[in-house]
This record gives structure tokens, sequence and C-alpha cells, in this order.
């Protein structure tokens, strides 16, 4: 295709030319008044000047014919795999392909897009259109085609945001009249104090509800708590009692309606992590020591504990009749603290006590059921504990993990961490401990014990258990066999890592969730599962992962570090995922707790009609029938119209855009033909001159 135009290059600047014409114009209209004979050949002359001065030139421009370009979006979001849509979807891409391509000079661009790695961010269509027309002119778009179930999120707010001047058809997927109940999180806490309810509130949603009440199950970390009813529409309150620390995941489920699309949104998690309150620790120090405030100084720095004391002044061998009532400053509570309060403790702690008749038997019995209905014990003793009075000669030595032999190693020793306590959260990296033999200090005093139960994290003189940890039904119970830790406090021989060691058995007796020795944890991030399995055992089994939707996969873990294992799974689905590897298993919720993609899976044409419409394009539902079959309908192309689209056609705009491939400049002012034109004109004023003289 070749066009001609003509374009000037001014030889001087514009306003003097301006002015010059301007000139010439007076004096030809002067010349006019007069009846001057020769005007109009002057006035021929002064144009041709002015011409020549304007630099005229005859421009040809060869063009080719550049396509029309349409964008076609295909919304993969999760809500099209729902029923058809994804069928109609994919016959929908194959059917638009063949009619852009009947059409000639059109170069269709389909583009996948709507699903997000973000999880809540719902369907983005249009910045998936933006990204497919990122490198085409404003000017070449014929068309934008969305195929999608009309539920868009980021729909623009008018048609001049689209960036360009051409028709947005919408082909909706799905039925007319489609059916979906589902719940919706309205309030859900992140955290809660254990042993406090929190409250989650919800609402049940039906697009076809009758008023009737729906049945709600509640389940905590997979086990059923309670059901409740809600009417669809109001909003419900559901207790939730924060077990455990770390997370509690509470499902909350409804049933199926008849014909419903999807039972993929009739279920909602939240994850409520568990933080305890206060930690009430109960200390008492049967006699005084050097190691007695190591202790208390530990326990009155954390500030998340609250810390009752008494130490027993009199020592058990000096018995001078003097009555127990009176051997106290204060009296000691023991009715209170052991009997009625016991269970206000999270941990009992008895340094250095013997059997001294200020607890009565029962009490000990007190101390045992706690710990076997969920409390915990640390018995830290010295000589004490080797003797007939010692704590495992009263009903404690029913849950003590080990019995004396009745003698004391009373020389230097280094502690040690034995092979199960590599393992242990609570004694694995020590700081001190990644050399052999440990960077600390040695200990002078060790009670000589024979194992019953539990695990020695531990070791001393010749290899004795030094400090073992066991559990007792649902309570645990640790027992540190030396009474010298109190000289890592003091920096003796460079003293050793007495805080993180105390601190540490401190939490694992009151159940912190980080410090469990047999443990199954997952995490996600986006679509990644991190799994994580903590054992004692020397072989770890593999994870069977189970989807919301009930598809299993295998996860094979790597050994990380001693007691550690791990794995990195990518998963497809959003929801809530279980993991178990035959002993020990978990939930965790992958994407957000209230989906946007699923909070209204209803196919509709009414959210995009409005822009669609505002740029001359239409919006129409493709089902036809049962199934998948769909009907679209006819593909024309049409020139700037202000509507693109009718009952049975949707238009393309033809936007004539080209590009130029050659161009020819031809100047009309300069060379041999200007001055040819230039001369006669004066020449030929000059002629009539002469004869008019001669007249």
């Amino acid at each position: 295709m070749t066009s001609f135009n003509i374009q000037i290059a001014p030889q001087i600047p514009v306003p003097l030319l301006i002015a010059l014409a301007l000139a010439a114009l007076v004096v030809i209209g002067l010349g006019f008044w007069a009846r001057r004979r020769g005007a109009g050949l002057r006035a021929l002359g002064l144009a041709l000047v002015l011409a020549a001065l304007t630099d005229p030139s005859l421009v040809r421009e060869d063009r080719n014919p550049l396509k029309d370009v349409v964008a076609v979006v295909l919304d993969r979001s999760a809500s099209q795999t729902i029923g058809e849509r994804k069928a109609q979807t994919d016959k929908a891409r194959v059917e638009i392909e063949k009619a852009l391509q009947g059409l000639g000079d059109v170069e269709p661009r389909f583009v996948d897009g709507g699903a997000t790695d973000a999880g809540n961010d719902g369907t983005r269509l249009f910045s998936s259109l933006n990204a497919a027309l990122a490198d085409v002119p404003p000017e070449r778009v014929g068309a934008a085609i969305l195929i999608t179930d009309g539920v868009v999120h980021d729909v623009p707010a008018s048609a001049a945001a689209l960036g360009f001047n051409a028709p947005l058809h919408v082909f909706v997927t799905g039925r007319e009249g489609e059916r979906d109940r589902r719940i919706e999180l309205v309030e859900a806490p992140r955290f809660g104090i254990v042993g406090k309810e929190q409250t989650i509130a919800v609402r049940v949603l039906d697009t076809a509800s009758k008023g009737e009440p729906v049945a709600i199950a509640l389940r905590r970390d997979g086990v059923a708590i309670a059901n409740i009813r809600a009417v669809p529409g109001q909003v419900v309150r559901a207790p939730v009692l924060i077990e455990h620390g770390g997370p509690n995941v509470v499902e909350l489920e409804i049933a199926a309606a008849p014909d419903e699309l999807t039972t993929l949104n009739n279920k909602a998690v939240v994850t409520i992590e568990g933080v305890r309150d206060k930690l009430k620790v109960l200390l008492v120090s049967g006699e005084p020591h050097a190691g007695e405030r190591t202790w208390r100084n530990l326990l009155k720095a954390d500030a998340n504990v609250e810390l009752v004391h008494f130490t027993i002044l009199r020592p058990p061998e000096k018995q001078d009749g003097t009555p127990i009532n009176e051997l106290s400053l204060i009296a000691f509570p023991t009715a209170d603290l052991f009997g009625r309060k016991i269970r206000e403790f999270d941990l009992i702690i008895f340094d250095r006590y013997s059997n001294q008749t200020i607890l009565p038997s029962v009490y000990f019995e007190n101390i045992v059921r706690y710990v076997r209905e969920g409390g915990a014990l640390l018995m830290a003793t010295g000589p004490d504990y080797a003797g007939r009075n010692g704590l495992f000669y009263s009903p404690l030595g029913k849950i003590a993990p080990a019995r004396p032999q009745g003698s004391l190693v009373e020389r230097p020793f280094l502690p040690e961490i034995s092979e199960d306590g590599a393992k242990h959260p609570v004694t694995r990296g020590l700081p001190g401990s990644q050399q052999s033999p440990p960077a600390w200090g040695e200990w002078f005093r060790q009670v000589s014990t024979e194992k019953l139960r539990g695990v020695p994290v531990m070791s001393g003189a010749d290899k004795m258990p030094l400090l073992l940890l066991s559990r007792e039904e649902k309570g645990r119970v640790g027992l540190l066999l030396s009474d010298q830790i109190w000289l890592w406090a003091r920096g003796y021989q460079g003293g050793g890592p007495h805080l993180d060691l105390m601190r540490r058995l401190a939490h694992w007796l009151m159940k912190e969730p980080e410090l469990e020795e047999e443990a199954l944890r997952a995490s996600a991030r986006g679509q990644e599962l991190s799994i994580e399995r903590q054992t004692l055992k020397p072989q770890t089994a593999p994870v069977i992962i189970t989807s919301p939707t009930g598809k299993t996969q295998m996860a094979t873990l790597a050994s990380a570090e001693p007691g550690l294992s791990r794995a990195q799974v990518t998963v497809e689905e959003f929801g809530l995922y279980k993991l178990s590897d035959g002993e020990l298993s978990t939930l965790v919720n992958v994407g957000p707790e209230n989906p946007r993609e699923f909070q209204d899976v209803v196919s509709t044409t009414d959210r995009l009609k409005p822009l669609s419409q505002a740029t001359g394009g239409t919006v129409r539902r493709i089902g036809a029938g049962s199934g998948d079959a769909i009907s679209l309908p006819r593909f024309v192309a049409l020139r700037e119209s202000p509507l693109y689209g009718g009952a049975d056609y949707v238009g393309v705009k033809r936007t004539g855009s080209s590009v130029v491939t050659g161009v020819g400049v031809a100047p009309l002012a300069v060379g041999f033909a200007g001055l040819i034109v230039l001369l006669a004109s004066v020449l030929m004023g000059w002629i009539w001159e002469a004869r008019r003289g001669r007249g």
C-alpha cells in the first residue's frame, strides 16, 4: 500500500514567514485596489517566492498493514475447576482460535490467568490481560476476550483503565441457577491462652436457603468437640477451648446441600496459637545450699513465670524436740500447696528435699496423682536422694526415673551429653557440647543410681545417668542427680550452659511444644509444605500427606541434624492437609483460612457487564444443553463502531494499523523545475509591463 502527502520545512522562522506573507497580501491588495495591470502576475510571483521559502516536498510512503491483536484470557483459577467449567473453557479456546483465523489479519494471543501464588488474591484476570498486551500499541488492539465464571476480583473501575479502545467480550462458563452453600469466617482469633476459651464467629450462606438451620461440626486437632446449629445468613459464635500450647487447628464444617456446586467451601479452618498466660512454679528447697539461688534466680528472671518458693532452714539431722509447726519462719501452707491448690501449678520442683516429715505421705500421693493427670515434677537432688530419707523412698518413688544405690560419687567428672541426649531438644546443641570433651567445667558429686524408666539425656561419672527425663501417663518427671550445677553458674573452669539447660528442662516439663522429643510438625508457605520429624529413634518413617480432596502422596524425610529429619513438598490444593507417619499425625492448612477464591463460586454475568458494555462489548453464557457442551456466537470484523456485538455475533475492531517499509521525498520548490517556474513568472510580469508601456 502506497500513500502520498505534502510536507513543508520552512527555511526561515515561521513568525518571519507569516510577516512576509502579510506584507505580500498588503502589496497585492493595493495593486488590485489601484487596478494596476500585472497585479495578478505579481501576486503569482510573490506566492511562488513564499512557497519556495516553505520548502514543500512530496512524500511517498510504502506501508504494510499490521494484524489486529485479539487477547484471549482463559480463567484457570481454582473455581474454574468446578463441574464442567474447565472443559467448557478448553472447548471455547479451540473454537475461538478457529473463528479468529477465519477473519484473517488477526493475531490471537491466548494467555492463562486467574491463578495466583498468594492464595488469597482471588481471581485476577485483568493483570494477565495487561501482561498479554504489554508489547502491543493500544491502536493495534482489536478486542479482548475473557473466558471465565464471572467471579473476578481485579475488575478496573472504568473502561479507560484498560489502556486500549477496543471491545471487551466476556464468555461465562457454568450454568444459570447454580446452588452453593458455604461457611464464612467473620471473626477468627489468632492467639488464645491455654486453658481458656476463644470464640470463633461464623456465618452460613446458601444461595437457595429456605431458612432452615444448618449443623456446623467443630473439630480441634481432628477430634470432634461440638455441634452447633446456624440459620443461613446469621452470625453464630462457637466457643473453643485452647487445650495446649502451639497451634490448635480448629475445623468448622457444614453438610453438603442437594445439587451443590462444590463442598470445598463447606469447611473453614482456623489455627489458634496457644500461649500460656503465666507459668506457675512451686520451688521447695529442702535445705540451704550453694545451688539453691541458681534455681531461684533462673525462675525469677523469667517474666512468664510466677514463682512460689519455700526453703526449709533446718536440716533433718538436727533433731532437738522442737515441734514441726515451729521450725519455719512462716507457716508452711502444706494443705493449700499440696492439697486444694496443687493443680494450679505448672511445675513442682524439689531442690535437695529429703523426706523430713514436713509433708505427710498423703501429700506425696497428691503429687503422684497430680503428675499422672498431667502435672510436672522435677527432683534436683544431692546426697539426700541416696539415703533412706530420700524422695525415692516416699510415694514419689512410684514415678522416679531411677533408684538410688545408696552411694555417692565424689570426685571430679565432666558432664556429657548422652547418645539420646544428642537427639533430645532439651540437650541437643547445648553451647560447648559440639566438641569432645565438652567445653565446660567439671562437677564433683553425683548420686549413684539404677535407671528404671525414661531417657538419660546426660551422663556423669562412669557414664552413669546424670539427668533423666520420663513421662508418667499424662505428666512428666525430671531427675537431676547432682547438686553441682551452681558451679557452672559461678563460672568455675569457665562455667557451662546452665541457663540453657535449666530453662529447656523446665519448659520441657511444662510441655513446651518446641521441646517435644517425639513430634511431627508441618508448616506451609504458599504451596510449599515444610515437614519436620523430631524423634529419638534411629530411623524416620516416611510421611503420608493427605490432601483436602483425599489424594495422598508420600514424603521421605532426610536427616538434618541429630534427632531431626526434614522434607520440603510442593502441593497443588489449598485447604487442610493431614500428615501421618503411622505413629504421629498433624494438621496444616495450606493457603488462607477463608480463601477468597471460594467465598463465592456461583457463576455470574453481572460483575463484568458494566465494564464490557462501556467498551461496546458483550457478556454472555456459553453453556448449551447438558454436560460441557457450549455455543459460541459468530465472529465478525467491524470498523470503528459504538457497539461490537449482537444477539448472535461479536465483533473484532479493524484498526487499520500499518508499518512504513519505505519513504520517498521529492522537493517541489528547489532544483531546476522550481527555478523555471519562478523565472517564468518574473519574465511574464516583465513582458506584460513592457507591452503596457508601448500601448
